[in-house]
């Protein structure tokens, strides 16, 4: 389970898509970058069951970001 999921735009023009996302993901902070497209860029160290998180961060950005 992810915890304090945070995302903010990556740009100040907000028209153009990208986000960083930080969170926590069995007690370490994971940090990357989320392209419109739906890939991820792991900017900290990618975590081992990397195909069940990034399902977890599809299913909140399309809840919170695509709504």
């Amino acid at each position: 389970m992810l915890q304090h999921f945070k995302f903010t735009p990556m740009f100040e023009n907000r028209q153009l898509p990208g986000w960083n996302i930080s969170f926590f993901y069995k007690n370490e902070r994971v940090t990357g970058e989320y392209h419109p497209d739906g890939s991820i860029v792991w900017l900290s160290k990618q975590p081992d069951d990397e195909e069940t998180v990034k399902k977890m961060i599809h299913e909140l950005m399309l809840f919170h970001v695509y709504d």
